[in-house]
């Protein structure tokens, strides 16, 4: 993890921490996992200990580093947790390494490390979710993550329809039957009431979303609103419900989106 190729320590990083930590760097010029991992074999032989070892994952995880950049930290800690959980250890939110379960196999391992993203992406949430709240998801601001997933919902109707507006009225005009019984999207061919039942669910769902989480989340103080673990993930599965729904929109035209 900490040499990962797209999100672990660049290899000029590497060669400050091993020097600041009076650690070998016996391969300078191997690829960033060798160089590390053969840095760690020389430093256990050299001192017959893992401290220093732990002392490098430490001082690499020092949240001063990531202040910019709090999703890279989250990012690594997952990592690292999902390595270190065979070893009954686990790298905390002040980036020290502490004790914690001991993992027994590779599911398990992975289960003591899931963050909430990870959680997501095994439910395979819509990538539209994602892409709209995978920082505040990462960073654990619950409140935003919802602010924003919802608000994705509403990009999404104005691009697939051109029409303007939000909340309510944006609902209506892109998904209600109306009085044509025709809606700008259609989620299904509304030739039997069951069809037409289901379109108008998931208007109401969207509705629902909004009043619930969109709305509030907008105008209460942040402090005043705390949305659990548990919430968010459901939010979040629901709000990528209601992306796949639309996924298979049919526009009224009769063209597809």
């Amino acid at each position: 993890m900490l040499a990962d190729t797209e999100d672990g320590l660049t290899g000029s990083e590497i060669q400050d921490l091993l020097a600041r930590l009076d650690m070998q760097d016996p391969l300078p010029g191997a690829t960033k996992r060798v160089r590390l991992a053969e840095a760690f074999v020389v430093a256990q032989n050299r001192f017959g200990s893992p401290k220093r070892i732990i002392t490098f994952i430490v001082t690499a995880m020092e949240p001063v580093r990531y202040r910019s950049q709090p999703e890279l930290f989250s990012l690594r800690q997952d990592g690292l947790n999902e390595h270190l959980a065979f070893v009954g250890l686990r790298v905390n939110d002040e980036g020290k390494v502490a004790k914690g379960a001991v993992a027994q196999s590779l599911d398990e391992a992975s289960r003591i490390a899931t963050s909430l993203r990870d959680e997501l992406r095994r439910r395979k949430c819509h990538p539209e979710v994602l892409r709209y709240c995978s920082m505040e998801v990462l960073k654990q601001a619950h409140f935003h993550a919802c602010l924003e997933a919802t608000k994705s919902i509403f990009d999404r109707l104005r691009s697939l329809t051109g029409a303007s507006g939000d909340g309510a009225a944006l609902i209506d005009a892109a998904l209600a039957l109306g009085k044509s019984g025709v809606p700008m999207l259609a989620i299904n061919s509304l030739r039997t009431q069951t069809e037409k039942d289901e379109q108008t669910g998931l208007a109401n769902l969207v509705k629902g979303l909004n009043g619930l989480y969109r709305n509030p989340t907008a105008h209460d103080p942040r402090l005043s609103r705390t949305i659990s673990d548990d919430e968010l993930l459901e939010v979040l599965t629901m709000v990528s419900t209601v992306h796949r729904r639309l996924d298979g929109v049919s526009a009224s035209n009769g063209s597809s989106p």
